[in-house]
């Protein structure tokens, strides 16, 4: 979606390790889905803990491109993880706009598996515009990127 050569680990086709997520939005959610291999598992057969909040993360991000049309960079998440994610098991995810308002969009995300919630979170993202993005980038934003900016 956003060019050639960009290597987001979350949604990046091209990405080496990453997950490789596609989105799409249905009515006030954006759902994702994927099954995790065991290359992403902590203890055997269990998706590492870190990368379950890493899936959530990416899909609140993409819940402020497709419902609010603008880059949310993560600035605080409260968790729980209710049940183990496993592996070779399809996660679906799900996450919407809680409130979206100024500077900030608060984002509920949930990661299902085989019909029962395994982990939810509450996001909270920045919206920043196009001199607060390149600040944090380091870099000039590209020129396709300009319209998710604040």
């Amino acid at each position: 979606m956003f060019g050639p050569g960009q290597l987001c680990f979350g949604c990046a086709p091209d990405h080496p390790i990453g997950f490789h997520l596609k989105f799409e939005r249905e009515g006030d959610e954006v759902v994702t889905r994927m099954t995790p291999g065991d290359h992403f598992q902590g203890v055997p057969g269990i998706m590492h803990g870190g990368l379950v909040a890493t899936l959530a993360d990416e899909l609140g991000a993409w819940a402020c491109i497709a419902i609010v049309g603008k880059f949310g960079f993560t600035v605080s998440f409260e968790a729980r993880y209710q049940h183990p994610v496993r592996t070779s098991h399809e996660v679906e995810g799900r996450a919407s706009i809680k409130k979206s308002g100024g500077r900030f969009v608060d984002v509920e995300a949930r990661l299902l598996q085989d019909g029962q919630v395994c982990f939810t979170a509450d996001f909270r993202f920045m919206l920043l515009d196009k001199a607060g993005v390149e600040k944090m980038l380091g870099r000039e934003l590209p020129e396709d990127w300009n319209r998710f900016a604040r």
